[in-house]
């Protein structure tokens, strides 16, 4: 094969794998929640109990898999340390790749989340993806002295280490707050019954499939319809668990209840929690807002932390907040329409196009 060629092969081989690499990475620094789920639904269906015991394994091990994917990614793109970057990538895939298989066959978890929310592939994509890009590596390894330094080797460690830092950066953010961008249909500005209806093309399935609000007590006033019907505000605290939720910011939140009963508006906790968490929730924080329920799975994909805050104005989510970021007392100055919080904020990368 003529050089040149060879040498168009070999680079484009590489854009493609750290491009792949740095993609992968990205989209799970900005939801660190979401691969920490993901990787728990492995550990439930490999029937690892033992390590189920250690309840920020998950976390752990998705900023640990999002941050290694993402430098090496940079470093590939960069041509920065060429082969130990490609034999941690292969040693990467040839963990990943039997386990991608025994998925595909099993279906023990219906998607790997490689990509998070940003982009869904089936089991068999995902292994068939796995193998692609571990063949690619091969090349690269085999036909490495193509890959010429374009960095001086001096600053190289600079590079790597500014990577690094970023990718902490964006991960720490995003576990603070909310995903810094929304790849769920729960995004800011999605109006949900508008993304609950099913659409003319029969193969195709509603952006919102299972969003519904059963009342804790007989309640006519709280169910799916009337809450998305309603052309006022809702506050919906969202809890999947209460058991495990955090209760440090429980003053703000009962403020937020206070400041919602003063003008009228829904304060309602949603969560998947049964009677006895209720009870225990109510007790030891002096909850006298509404409770209902809503599938734990849909809590998760409307917001990662737990409590979590979501404000909704005639069916459309206006407002998300964690529960280190939720407005206080001093943002509460009058009416919501009056609050810049409080009106719909429309960013391209929230919105599914």
């Amino acid at each position: 094969m003529n050089n040149k060629i060879l040498w168009f092969v070999v680079n484009t081989c590489r854009l493609v794998v750290s491009a792949t690499f740095v993609f992968s990475g990205f989209v799970k620094l900005v939801d660190p929640y979401g691969t920490a789920y993901k990787i728990h639904d492995y550990l439930v269906a490999l029937d690892l109990p033992s390590l189920l015991a250690y309840p920020h394994l998950p976390m752990a091990l998705s900023v640990l898999q999002a941050v290694l994917e993402f430098c090496l990614g940079i470093n590939l793109l960069l041509n920065i340390r060429r082969r130990m970057s490609i034999v941690l990538m292969i040693a990467m895939l040839l963990l990943f790749t039997p386990l991608t298989l025994w998925l595909a066959i099993t279906d023990a978890v219906t998607d790997c989340g490689c990509f998070g929310d940003a982009l869904r592939l089936t089991n068999w994509q995902t292994f068939g993806k796995n193998v692609a890009l571990l063949a690619l590596l091969v090349l690269l390894w085999w036909q490495r002295d193509h890959l010429k330094r374009f960095i001086p080797k001096a600053i190289q460690w600079m590079i790597t280490l500014g990577a690094v830092l970023v990718a902490m950066f964006l991960a720490a953010v995003s576990i603070y707050g909310e995903p810094l961008i929304d790849f769920r249909p729960f995004y800011i500005g999605q109006h949900i019954p508008t993304a609950m209806q099913w659409p003319d093309d029969p193969a195709e399935t509603p952006e919102i499939l299972d969003f519904s609000i059963e009342p804790y007590t007989e309640d006519a006033n709280i169910n799916t319809e009337a809450i998305l019907s309603d052309t006022s505000y809702t506050f919906l605290l969202i809890a999947p668990y209460l058991e495990h939720a955090d209760d440090g910011n429980m003053e703000n939140i009962n403020a937020l209840c206070d400041y919602a009963q003063e003008y009228g508006y829904r304060f309602l906790c949603l969560t998947a929690s049964g009677d006895s968490a209720i009870h225990r929730w109510q007790d030891l924080t002096g909850a006298e807002y509404p409770f209902a329920f809503t599938d734990e799975l849909t809590l998760k994909t409307i917001a990662r932390s737990n409590p979590a805050l979501v404000l909704l104005h005639n069916g459309t989510i206006v407002g998300k907040w964690s529960n280190h970021t939720m407005p206080d007392e001093t943002m509460l100055t009058g009416p919501l329409y009056t609050l810049p919080f409080a009106r719909p904020s429309y960013r391209w990368w929230q919105k599914k196009q």
